[in-house]
């Protein structure tokens, strides 16, 4: 098959350019995160986790795309009908406080505000079949069809650890605000985004991941403070994981 290098741009591109144009231009104007996400404490690559926290400019052509934008959104999107869905069958579910739109979102800060982590939700009631102990956090994701399967087959403390590194990290320090959240496993959600099925679990708090975690964050910063740069995760610059982060070029480009 021969490629028409010269087709001219369809409708459909058109409009589909205008649309990632918008999406792009208002990702750039979004002020820059300047704290250590605890969503991202189970990332496999500690001086990954450094370049994040630190704002360092990602590899050219790896900032997010218009169609990386819109997957978000879609992801968000999904959540929002999740949290409908779990109230509608009877969960008393709080995503902000007060459940008011324009209420704060659950989250803590510590270490001076720079780790701070921001949860999908609370559980405070439950249908009674269920045996739901409360208050439970719930975590909401979305997932393609194959990620969602192996979710479903191992659960997320095997299939998807930074998630599970997640959730306790958030029992642990959600402990403080709101009482009894890590006595109570949490409630993990995983939606499959070509299907519309949905995955529940419950996470009994792990206090020894909460813990690694919250060190691993601890030393994140003291590393960052002292100008020293943490290990990568692997040996070589053809590993796995390396070659999808948006930060191999420069990081591969550095001293061990």
């Amino acid at each position: 098959m021969t490629l028409d290098y010269n087709r001219r741009p369809s409708f459909a591109d058109r409009v589909n350019d205008a649309v990632d144009c918008a999406l792009t231009g208002n990702q750039a104007t979004r002020t820059p995160r300047d704290y250590l996400g605890g969503s991202r404490l189970g990332h496999d690559c500690e001086r990954a986790l450094q370049f994040e926290f630190t704002g360092t400019p990602k590899d050219e052509g790896q900032d997010f795309s218009g169609q990386s934008l819109r997957i978000f959104a879609i992801g968000h999107a999904l959540e929002d009908l999740a949290v409908a869905w779990l109230r509608g069958a009877g969960f008393d579910l709080y995503t902000r406080k007060g459940n008011r739109p324009d209420g704060g979102q659950f989250g803590f800060s510590v270490a001076g505000g720079r780790i701070r982590g921001h949860v999908d939700g609370i559980i405070a009631a439950a249908p009674g079949g269920l045996g739901l102990a409360v208050p439970a956090l719930w975590e909401c994701k979305t997932m393609n069809a194959k990620n969602w399967r192996a979710c479903v087959k191992d659960g997320v403390t095997k299939s998807k650890p930074v998630y599970a590194a997640q959730i306790a990290v958030y029992q642990a320090y959600m402990e403080a605000s709101v009482p009894g959240i890590s006595a109570a496993p949490a409630v993990f959600t995983a939606i499959n985004k070509d299907t519309a099925e949905m995955h529940h679990e419950l996470v009994p708090f792990d206090a020894d991941l909460a813990q690694r975690m919250s060190d691993r964050g601890v030393n994140i910063l003291q590393a960052t403070d002292a100008g020293e740069l943490l290990p990568r995760i692997a040996a070589s610059a053809d590993f796995f994981e390396c070659r999808f982060c948006p930060w191999a070029a420069r990081c591969w480009s550095l001293a061990p």
